[in-house]
């Protein structure tokens, strides 16, 4: 079981959260084609390293937050708020 650190409660089991998938991923606008719009909805980089995803404290405080995670190990290389910036974390590409 992993061990994720809540910005607001501090460390808690995996079994508090809910994921929900990809975070930092734009949305494209509203002249998108229907070809563009399904590519979007359905079709991710699904990488083996690191992977930023979005997380909520379901069982907690219900608070939004962004996990660096590497998807081989299951380490937690970073967590951070959704107002946060991204930081930088080993491995992640350019």
């Amino acid at each position: 079981m992993m061990l994720l650190s809540c910005p607001w409660c501090g460390p808690r089991d995996e079994n508090e959260f809910a994921c929900a998938g990809t975070t930092h991923i734009v949305r494209p606008g509203p002249e998108v084609s229907d070809a563009e719009w399904g590519r979007y909805l359905f079709f991710r980089a699904n990488p083996k390293g690191v992977h930023r995803e979005r997380w909520r404290h379901v069982y907690g405080c219900g608070q939004w937050f962004n996990v660096a995670r590497d998807t081989v190990t299951h380490q937690v290389l970073a967590v951070y708020r959704m107002t946060e910036p991204p930081p930088a974390v080993p491995g992640e590409g350019p």
